[in-house]
């Protein structure tokens, strides 16, 4: 199906066997953009009508945070290397997981876990493990680096951004955040309306939702104990909640990505017998994950100046079958 085509809501998206809302025909069995293909040219254009004063805001957190990352994985080191026999040169070397700090998950991060399938049903015996040795751009194994995120870095994560700030909507009405972002909090999805609809926002086919969650305001307001202990502690963090009325929300608006402060957008981990966002948005859709994203910034601008909507940019990474990638996001006013 045409990415200009009237697309069918999520009622009308076919099972897989167990799974609601199965997207893998909606842009024909070689697709490997997902929502992305939302973000058409005329989009982008219209979506640059935001731009009213070029107030530029970034989105990424540091890469050094969070210093011990949670779900176990490697901390982020960072080493300068200097060339002291030449006067002044500097070079350095950044090892990270992408998955450790400000990220898009990308298709090849999380499938239907329970039937090893990722996008389009790809097993996930299909994927190599280990060094993918690309090293020659002229002669690239397609079937080797299939599904990876340098097809969305080639095509760029651009479009109308709509930020649902949670954190002061909360705070406005209750006072305080009614939360720990640091437990497994499930965030109804009556709350995103209501938010939306205080900050008089709609939305639009293609926009890219963003949301203000809590998780790096509780992580700078944190001891350091707290924030060691994330890498230690079992991973229970507040996030979206996975019903059926979730996925209807986020497909019938057909957003083209969806992306939070938190470290998994969803309330992790989900009730027991419930299965992943995590396996619709990227195993039967192809919609990126936004993680970790910083949003302090663009919450006090919006704050100063009513508007939360804006136009939003993201480059990922352009790395060849990689799996996830640092987003270099900003938000334009």
């Amino acid at each position: 199906m045409h990415s200009e085509s009237a697309l069918p809501t999520f009622d009308q998206l076919p099972k897989f066997r167990d799974c609601t809302g199965c997207a893998w025909e909606v842009w024909g069995k070689d697709d490997q953009l997902g929502t992305v293909n939302l973000l058409t040219d005329e989009l982008v254009k219209e979506a640059s009508k935001e731009i009213k004063t070029g107030k530029a805001i970034s989105l990424n957190w540091p890469i050094n945070f969070p210093a011990k990352p949670p779900f176990h994985r490697q901390p982020p080191v960072h080493e300068v290397i200097t060339f002291p026999e030449f006067g002044a040169v500097n070079d350095d070397v950044i090892h990270i997981n992408t998955q450790s700090g400000t990220q898009w998950d990308g298709l090849k991060h999380f499938g239907l876990v329970h039937h090893g399938l990722f996008y389009q049903g790809t097993p996930a015996s299909f994927f190599k493990s280990g060094n993918l040795n690309v090293t020659n751009p002229t002669d690239v194994d397609p079937e080797l680096i299939k599904y990876g995120i340098h097809n969305w870095a080639q095509h760029g994560i651009c479009g109308r951004g709509v930020f649902l700030d949670l954190v002061k909507y909360y705070t406005d009405v209750h006072g305080e955040l009614p939360y720990d972002p640091f437990t497994a909090h499930p965030i109804p999805l009556a709350d995103l309306l209501e938010c939306a609809k205080k900050q008089e926002v709609t939305f639009r086919r293609g926009d890219i939702l963003i949301i203000r969650g809590g998780f790096t305001l509780r992580f700078n307001n944190a001891t350091e104990e707290e924030r060691n202990g994330l890498g230690e502690k079992a991973d229970t963090f507040a996030g979206i909640e996975q019903t059926e009325d979730v996925k209807r929300f986020l497909w019938d608006n057909h957003f083209a990505a969806a992306a939070s402060d938190l470290p998994a957008l969803e309330c992790w981990p989900p009730p027991e017998g419930v299965a992943h966002l995590h396996s619709t948005l990227l195993g039967l859709w192809g919609m990126p994950i936004g993680e970790f994203f910083d949003l302090e910034a663009l919450s006090k601008h919006c704050a100063e100046t009513g508007r939360y909507t804006f136009f939003f940019s993201s480059w990922p990474l352009n790395i060849l079958g990689g799996v996830a990638s640092p987003p270099n996001a900003a938000a334009y006013f």
